[in-house]
């Protein structure tokens, strides 16, 4: 290859290179506005339009990187649980770290909506959502299982194995967010889910990082 030919080569590796970066970008600042849109509006009232202003596109340069509303919404969905694994000490989850993550969702119930709702909608076939939270389950199960074991060895206080009571953790998780949507003012989520923590065995430890 000439010299001409290296250089021609290589600027057509920096130009794809540098669209990947600002479509990731444009992709970063379409998830930021929906998030945002989300907490302020709720999952019903946030329009790809809005969205799309908000992130200085035009609908149809939304459409190009979410064809749906139901595939941003996995999209945020996605975003928010690589924030909050983050946000865990070195992506490890502990009861503890469990329960300052539910008293932050109660600071932001559009997302949780939006969660809520398509997660509920996904159980119907080819819902666009359905893979997403198929695996997020799995996920979630299998990282749960392992901070269960972590933190209480192969055996429960009560007797459960870790991997048994890990779906019924995301249970209540789940259970406690839609309880707390539509009866906030009776349904103190962060309260309540100390509250299992208690029955779990891991109360005290978890009930002592609570705001006061």
């Amino acid at each position: 290859m000439s010299a001409r030919e290296q250089d021609a080569a290589g600027g057509f590796r920096r130009a794809g290179g540098g669209r990947e970066a600002q479509r990731a970008e444009r992709r970063a600042a379409i998830l930021e506005a929906a998030m945002a849109l989300i907490a302020e509006r709720g999952y019903r009232r946030t329009s790809l339009a809005a969205v799309a202003e908000r992130a200085g596109l035009t609908q149809q340069g939304l459409l190009h990187h979410f064809p749906t509303k139901e595939l941003l919404l996995v999209g945020v969905l996605e975003a928010r649980d690589r924030w909050d694994t983050t946000a865990a000490a070195s992506g490890s989850w502990r009861t503890d770290t469990l329960a300052q993550l539910v008293d932050y969702n109660a600071t932001r119930p559009g997302i949780v909506q939006a969660y809520t709702v398509l997660s509920a909608d996904s159980v119907t076939e080819d819902h666009p959502a359905r893979d997403f939270f198929e695996a997020r389950f799995r996920a979630v199960r299998e990282s749960l299982t392992a901070a269960l074991r972590a933190e209480f060895g192969d055996t429960l206080p009560g007797g459960l194995t870790p991997d048994r009571a890990a779906p019924l953790l995301v249970a209540i998780l789940d259970g406690l967010q839609l309880q707390w949507l539509l009866d906030p003012e009776r349904i103190d989520m962060p309260a309540s889910f100390r509250d299992f923590l208690t029955l779990l065995g891991s109360g005290e430890r978890a009930r002592g990082t609570g705001a006061e």
